[in-house]
C-alpha cells in the first residue's frame, strides 16, 4: 500500500507541475505588459488585429437585409434570359452561371456554351462577363472549341441588363 500511495503522489506532483507551468508567460496572450489597461482600448486593439468581433458593426448598413437570387435583378434578368439553355454549373454565392453545350437542331454539328461572371449586384453595363463559346465537331471525339466574337455576348449583355431594370424598378413600385 505504501507504494501506492508514492505512486498517487508522483502523479498529483506530476500534473500540478504541468499546471503551474501554464502560468509561466510562455503562452501567446499571456504577457499583460503588452495590451492596454483599459477593457475599451483592449477590445480595440484584438478587433483591429482580427481577433474578435463587434455585434454592433453593421448596424444601421443594411443589417438583417439578405441578397438571395431571387432577389438580385441581374440574377434573375440572367436566368431568364438563358431560360432556353440547360446549365451545367450555377452558384449564386460565387457570381457565376455557365449553361451546357447548346444546340438548336440535333443535327448540327456547331454548339455554343455561355458563361457569365457576375462582377457587381448593380445593375450597370462593367457588373457583368460574359463570354460565348463556340464548338464545332467533326465526329463525337474530334471537337474544336474557340471563344466566340462577334455579336452575341453585347446582344445578350444588353437583353439582360434591360430586363434587370425593369425587375429594379418593378421592385421599388413594390416597396412604395
Amino acid at each position: 500500500m505504501t507504494s501506492f500511495k508514492y505512486i498517487k503522489l508522483l502523479i498529483i506532483l506530476v500534473i500540478s507541475s504541468f499546471f503551474l507551468n501554464a502560468c509561466n508567460g510562455k503562452f501567446p496572450g499571456a504577457d499583460a505588459r503588452k495590451f492596454p489597461a483599459d477593457p475599451k482600448k483592449r477590445i480595440e486593439k484584438n478587433i483591429a488585429e482580427g481577433k474578435g468581433f463587434s455585434f454592433n458593426s453593421n448596424l444601421g448598413k443594411n443589417s438583417g437585409v439578405f441578397e438571395f437570387a431571387s432577389s438580385n435583378e441581374l440574377w434573375r434578368a440572367s436566368l431568364d434570359i438563358l431560360d432556353f439553355m440547360p446549365l451545367a454549373s450555377v452558384n449564386y454565392s460565387g457570381g457565376i452561371i455557365i449553361t451546357d453545350w447548346y444546340s438548336n437542331d440535333k443535327t448540327s454539328k456547331e454548339s455554343i456554351k455561355i458563361s457569365i461572371r457576375f462582377l457587381s449586384n448593380e445593375v450597370r453595363s462593367d457588373a457583368l462577363d460574359i463570354k460565348v463559346f463556340n464548338r464545332i465537331c467533326v465526329d463525337l471525339s474530334n471537337c474544336v472549341v474557340s471563344e466566340k466574337t462577334g455579336n452575341i455576348a453585347p446582344e445578350l449583355k444588353v437583353k439582360i441588363l434591360k430586363t434587370a431594370a425593369i425587375y429594379k424598378s418593378e421592385k421599388k413600385k413594390k416597396k412604395k
